[in-house]
Formats: C-alpha cells, structure tokens, sequence
C-alpha cells in the first residue's frame, strides 16, 4: 500500500500531465508553464546554488554543506528532450545531492525541435570531456538521469565507450525512456494504469527529436545497442509506467552481456516520483536508495 500522501500527488499530478496532448501543445509556452510552476519547488536546507556558462553550456552546481572531495553527480534532466531546465530539476537534483554526499552539475543541454538528435549528446559529451580535463578523474563521477534524461544517461555511456573515452564509476537511471519506438510490451499492459502519459501522444514527442527512422538508431533508443562494456547501472522505476518495459528489457540486455544493473521496481507510484521528494515518504526512500548507491558507486573502484 501506498501512502495518503502519494496517492493525493499521483491523482493531482496525473491529471495534469495526462492532459498535455503534444500534438497540440505550443514547446515554448509549455516550457514557460513548467519552469514557472517549478518555482514553488523549495530547494533543500543546506545546498549551495551556484550558476555559470560551462563549454558553452549553462549550469548550476548544487553542493551540500558537506561534499565528498572531488567527487561529482552530472545529473541530466528528463523533459522528452523537449522540455526541462535547471529550474525544474533543481529541487529534485539538491536532494539526491544531499542524500549522497556529493556535489552535482545539472546542466541545460540543447533541446528539440530547435536542435534535435544528435545535439544534446553531442553537449554532454563535450561537458564530460572538459570536466576530464579540467577538474576529475573519471571513477570521481557518477552519470545520472530521469526520463529522456535517462536516456540521454545511457547514450552519452555508448557514444564516450564507442569513442574509447574513459567511462565514469556508474549510472542512475530514473524512469527512463529508452526507446522511442514504443515496442515495449508495457506500452499496452499500462496504457490504462499509467497516471501520466498515453501511448498514443508519444510518437509525437519522439517527433520533436528525431526522425521517424532515427528512432531505432542505438543513440536514439539504447533498447536496441549492444550494451556491453558499460559500467554498472541503477534503475528505479514504477510498474504502471508504459515505459516499464524499457527498464526491464535494459537490465536484462546488460546482465546477458555480463554488465551489472539492478532494478528496483516501485508499485502504484507515477513516472519519476522521485522528484517529490519534500512531500511524499516513498519519494524521500527512493532518493534515500539512490544516495547509497552512488556513495556505493565510488567505494566500489
């Protein structure tokens, strides 16, 4: 069972996001709409907020008061690589920071239709080369992401392992949307049970960022990659998402190649619950399990 207080969130976010039709939607009014009610989002207690231009790139360090040395979260905001900004990840993001100990980059890389696949890989690769060079080792970072964040997290891993870039100590992946073809399974188990999204509207997002055809490229939809040689990954999702399937068929792909992934499923919560962790206790467990598992992450190299 869940709580009273997740079970208000789910209903009242559902209603809200399971009616934006991309079909229809204006990006750029919507992108305001969502920074702007993003700024009722309290960052934590205790985070340091800091802002600058990075490789060309705008960014925020969110540090807590106390950081692990040298140690560094990139954290790659989700938004159907359409939408999402420092400003509605930034509540969110301060909170894993905290729980982990360490400090994080969320940066706002290039978003479609504007600048469309490959862009937002090709800036965070960039970022991660230049924080290489400048600042950390690659066993000091830990690669994160929710949603398209999550696939962007995955595909920025293939791209740098492909190039024979040193790869970083993991990966944390939060309901992530890993192929934009819709070919999973739970794209018709969940099309009634997912509070948020509808299948049907997906093509449509998958439209602002790639072509029809680029939708099975490996840096596109990572499902259909071949997955090996990557670090170890963490996955946390929720069994009513149409994108559920995404996450199993992952996890099974890269333990059938000898990778490590675990998988850890949430039940009657919504896609990336996790970002309401002030107001719900199973969104603070969860930031709580990532937490360790990226202070894991560094104590395993």
């Amino acid at each position: 069972m869940i709580s009273t207080r997740a079970k208000l969130v789910r209903a009242a976010t559902g209603k809200y996001f399971s009616s934006r039709d991309p079909h229809g939607t204006d990006v750029i009014k919507l992108r305001c709409q969502l920074d702007s009610w993003a700024r009722i989002l309290r960052t934590p207690r205790g985070i340091q907020v800091s802002r600058e231009e990075f490789q060309g790139i705008h960014v925020e360090w969110l540090t807590p008061r106390q950081a692990a040395e040298g140690k560094l979260l990139l954290y790659l905001h989700g938004g159907g690589y359409v939408f999402g900004s420092c400003a509605t990840h930034r509540q969110m993001v301060s909170h894993i920071a905290k729980a982990s100990g360490v400090r994080a980059l969320l940066p706002e890389y290039r978003l479609a239709p504007e600048h469309p696949f490959p862009a937002a890989i090709e800036d965070i690769v960039r970022l991660y080369r230049a924080l290489l060079e400048t600042r950390y080792s690659p066993r000091d970072i830990v690669i994160a992401g929710d949603s398209a964040g999550g696939g962007l997290t995955l595909a920025t891993l293939l791209a740098l392992r492909d190039a024979g870039d040193p790869l970083p100590a993991g990966a944390c992946l939060l309901s992530p949307w890993l192929d934009l073809t819709g070919s999973g399974e739970s794209m018709r188990t969940n099309a009634q049970r997912d509070p948020w999204f509808k299948p049907e509207y997906m093509p449509a997002l998958a439209r602002h960022y790639c072509t029809d055809d680029e939708r099975v490229h490996p840096l596109v939809s990572p499902v259909f990659a071949d997955l090996g040689g990557l670090p170890p990954l963490f996955i946390q999702v929720c069994d009513d998402e149409i994108l559920f399937s995404d996450s199993t068929r992952i996890v099974d792909k890269v333990r059938a190649t000898g990778g490590e992934a675990e998988l850890e499923t949430y039940n009657g919560l919504w896609h990336v619950f996790q970002a309401f962790a002030r107001q719900v206790p199973e969104s603070r467990a969860a930031v709580a399990r990532i937490g360790s598992y990226i202070e894991q992450a560094f104590r395993s190299l």
